[in-house]
């Protein structure tokens, strides 16, 4: 049970990070991607994993430099987790290898049978015309065939990644689209809360980009398709946007007790002062045009950390680069933050990144986090043509040195499910 100690303005513990690890399209570890992100440098290439022709778009943020041929996204996504993870375990010095002293939180992308297994289970079902179902069904039930199901039980993943790190309990598996990851680090900052542990693990990976990914979010028409300058394919708020980019990657945050942290002689990394979240049952992939729902979302996270408006220093966007997103976002960051808007800059780390999906809300609470430590904002690249209807300060192009002592980090995702975390360097 958590020890009695310092405690937050609702009379809860004070929730520490102690650890943090990060990969994405950009590199492995927080060095090397703190070096590209403030140096305003782009992880989006074109796609060579798989064939792109006939596709709108062939371009995306592959971790090509953790990508093993012939991997599914649920195996993709297990090694991202294991490395962010491995990263942050690292610095927190927490526990022994293999024995992590506390549960583990787990956001990763729906898990199902992808086209290269069922093409080779088509091949063996024996049907020479048409195959139906139960040909299917036959030709899984044989035993080479086995490791299909495995990889494709949408909890083995986090038992994995469960054993790998020695975590305490019944691993916790989720999806809340693309605020999976800043749903994880909620739920272990709740338990911490609550008392049920002194230190969580809270991790968000996402694997996930195959051909069939790219073609549904094609059909969609929310990805970009500017193929031929992938690099600048990524405009959040820019007039000229056109699309998200989809990317890969993880991110993993070791959370505490701040006591119990402080008594082990842990650095305190930051804090994680609260959370909001709300629902939106408006569509299954728009959001609500009048921003209710993200407003509502943004005021419970600074309620639950006990500030107001004024007291935030910096705006991690969720900032996708779609026409309609974005200008939903200013939308509802204007209504919250008001008149204090225009002293705030607000930038979005998927300009350089691309959108990785459910990892996307735990990679920018890190970065976060890592704007607080070294008093550096990451920029918004690809800000040429600025949109007139979103006037805001999206701190263009170039990284910059300012005070940031708390941030909001923004994570909407679609079906209407947002989560927004507030970030801190010490408990007041």
């Amino acid at each position: 049970m958590a020890n009695q100690g310092r405690r937050d303005k609702a009379g809860r513990p004070v929730v520490a990070i102690t650890g943090m690890g990060i990969v994405t399209p950009l590199g492995t570890g927080k060095a090397d991607n703190w070096k590209k992100l403030t140096a305003g440098e782009s992880g989006i290439r074109t796609i060579t994993r798989f064939a792109t022709d006939g596709l709108r778009t062939t371009i995306a943020g592959t971790v090509d430099h953790v990508y093993e041929d012939g991997m599914v996204s649920a195996q993709l996504s297990e090694k991202l987790a294991r490395l962010a993870g491995t990263e942050a375990i690292a610095e927190s010095s927490i526990g022994a290898k293999g024995n992590f002293p506390g549960p583990l939180f787990l956001a990763l992308p729906p898990i199902e049978i992808e086209w290269s297994q069922r093409f080779a289970l088509a091949g063996a079902s024996g049907a020479n015309e048409k195959i139906d179902y139960g040909d299917l069904v036959r030709a899984a039930a044989r035993q080479e065939f086995a490791p299909f199901y495995e990889v494709s039980k949408y909890g083995i993943v986090a038992e994995h990644l469960a054993e790998h790190f020695g975590t305490q309990g019944s691993p916790i598996s989720l999806t809340t689209a693309c605020a999976s990851g800043a749903t994880a680090i909620q739920l272990g900052l709740e338990a911490i809360q609550r008392g049920e542990c002194n230190a969580a693990l809270a991790i968000g990976a996402d694997g996930s980009i195959t051909a069939e990914s790219v073609v549904r979010f094609s059909l969609l028409s929310a990805l970009s398709t500017n193929n031929a300058a992938p690099q600048g394919a990524s405009r959040p708020f820019s007039k000229n946007r056109d699309g998200f980019v989809l990317a890969e990657g993880a991110a993993a945050v070791v959370l505490e007790n701040y006591d119990h942290a402080v008594a082990r002689g842990a650095r305190i990394l930051g804090v994680v002062e609260g959370c909001g979240e709300k629902a939106d049952n408006f569509h299954r992939t728009r959001s609500s045009p009048d921003g209710k729902p993200v407003i509502s979302c943004m005021r419970n996270a600074l309620a639950d950390a006990g500030v107001t408006p004024e007291d935030v220093d910096y705006i991690n966007a969720h900032g996708t680069s779609t026409p309609e997103n974005d200008k939903m976002e200013y939308l509802g960051v204007s209504t919250v933050f008001g008149e204090h808007l225009k002293n705030i800059p607000i930038s979005s780390n998927k300009s350089m990144v691309g959108h990785t999906l459910t990892a996307a809300g735990a990679i920018e609470a890190v970065v976060s986090a890592l704007t607080i430590i070294n008093q550096r904002i990451p920029p918004t690249i690809n800000y040429a043509m600025p949109d007139p209807a979103i006037p805001l300060d999206v701190v263009p192009n170039v990284a910059r040195d300012a005070r940031v002592r708390r941030v909001i980090s923004n994570s909407f995702g679609f079906g209407g499910q947002n989560t927004c975390l507030v970030l801190t360097g010490e408990p007041a």
